[in-house]
């Protein structure tokens, strides 16, 4: 950070949502050095708002305390006596030496200079087409291995680095607010085609040995032999760390037992709970999601998302999802913000033709739910596509005739895959707000206030949002 120039100092503050700060700091000339070397005085001058004050000093005071930790680290290996050799060697050095390198990359990493060309299609804030988004990951991924000194298997969070000063950068990119996942997987992408024709770096041919590949052996277009793609090797990576062979007898289990009509649903609660350790490992390392439910499909069905989402929060989403809707299902009819909404007047035109009150209620909740990004100004199509095709990656409902109690079908949609068929408004909301836990999926700026309405009834918040 000593040696950061004006503009890596701006960036570094657009990465930590501090860009209010970037116009004053330019003006002032804040290299990395003069950002190291302000005190409590020069930063009152220097930031209006208190808040900003703390966020900084903090975030200052911090890389103070990891600079120093890690001179006395490494003042420790340099020096250590014969007397104690485990501080300089086995897994405390290796662990050192992991810890040093994942804190340069936080403190240090800058965008690539990109070529004339991409520069243009950035400066003018176009959405890139194909080819060009090629060109910026092709541009990533060769900086990265340069920052990672020739390796080719960056970890989850220096992926997350990267994608993060490239949306920070250009907030352009993020389209409809997907563009971490859909960027950061296109990296990953890019990684793998470059390690897939190598056959004569040591790391790689590990990596390949150790997961299904044999030294040497070249990739086949022919599928005759069922080896291993790079998919199944990332999915292999996260299982190797835990119990092998207990872990895969109950994740074979688990497959076979979902392909039957008659299951036992204790039993599949037992093996889920023994699972759930190799389960959130693989989501809080961001492996594809057609991978996890590979292995657990019971992560297909609405009572099995509740419970892990259980599991998670301690809280039980479908309950709280009935009493929302019940409660605020009025509230929500009546706002003058959705009077003249398609999905409102098609509600009136059902009303007429019914008299049950449990069907008119059953249809007043299911407006209600349709309508509530509507209610908050935020994007309905990252909410729910009412019979219409799903466009979006994030997790999205799918919902055909609504208002017709014969014919109404609802299914929870991630990555414009179904996830689930539902049965009802109540429960298509709850696996809605629960798969952008239990997957661990951002939530898109777009969508944002609505769910966290939704959030904050579910986990009780002191203060709730309310309704507009």
């Amino acid at each position: 950070m000593e040696n950061w120039s004006v503009d890596q100092v701006c960036n570094w503050l657009r990465q930590r949502n501090l860009g209010e700060l970037v116009p004053k700091f330019r003006e002032e000339e804040v290299s990395g050095a003069a950002l190291l070397a302000l005190n409590d005085r020069m930063v009152q001058q220097l930031v209006k708002k208190i808040g900003h004050q703390a966020v900084l000093m903090d975030l200052i005071n911090k890389y103070q305390q990891q600079k120093t930790g890690l001179e006395s680290l490494t003042y420790c290996c340099e020096t250590a006596s014969p007397k104690h050799p485990e501080i300089i060697s086995g897994k405390n050095l290796k662990s050192f030496f992991a810890r040093y390198k994942t804190l340069q990359w936080t403190s240090s990493y800058a965008l690539p200079d990109f070529p004339y060309d991409v520069k243009c299609i950035l400066a003018e804030k176009k959405c890139p087409d194909h080819s060009m988004r090629i060109r910026i990951i092709e541009f990533l991924q060769a900086d990265m291995t340069k920052y990672l000194e020739g390796s080719l298997y960056p970890n989850s969070q220096q992926y997350n680095i990267v994608v993060n000063a490239l949306l920070q950068a250009y907030p352009f990119l993020d389209e409809d607010g997907n563009g971490f996942l859909l960027w950061k997987r296109a990296l990953k992408d890019r990684f793998k085609y470059v390690r897939r024709p190598i056959e004569d770096d040591e790391q790689v041919l590990r990596n390949k040995c150790k997961f299904g590949h044999r030294r040497g052996q070249t990739r086949k277009s022919s599928c005759a032999e069922n080896k291993p793609d790079d998919t199944q090797v990332q999915v292999e990576e996260e299982l190797v760390h835990l119990e092998g062979s207990a872990m895969d007898v109950h994740i074979k289990w688990l497959k076979q037992e979902y392909m039957k009509t008659q299951r036992n649903w204790k039993e599949v609660d037992n093996r889920m709970n023994v699972t759930i350790e190799i389960r959130r490992k693989m989501i809080s390392d961001k492996a594809p999601l057609k991978d996890i439910l590979r292995l657990f499909p019971f992560l297909r069905c609405p009572y099995q998302l509740f419970r892990e989402f259980q599991l998670l929060t301690h809280m039980d989403i479908y309950k709280k999802t009935v009493e929302i809707l019940e409660i605020y299902s009025e509230n929500i009819l009546s706002l003058y913000a959705v009077r003249n909404n398609p999905i409102n007047i098609m509600l009136q035109e059902n009303l007429k033709r019914h008299t049950e009150e449990d069907i008119l209620k059953y249809m007043k909740m299911t407006a209600a739910c349709l309508l509530l990004p509507d209610v908050f100004g935020d994007d309905s199509s990252l909410f729910v596509a009412v019979n219409e095709e799903v466009k979006v990656m994030t997790p999205v409902l799918e919902v055909k005739n609504p208002f017709n109690v014969n014919s109404c079908e609802f299914a929870l949609y991630v990555e414009r895959e179904e996830l689930a068929q539902l049965d009802d408004c109540t429960m298509a909301l709850a696996a809605l707000v629960a798969a952008f836990h239990v997957f661990d999926i951002p939530c898109p700026k777009r969508i944002h206030r609505t769910l966290n309405f939704l959030e904050s009834l579910v986990f009780e918040v002191r203060s709730p949002a309310s309704l507009p």
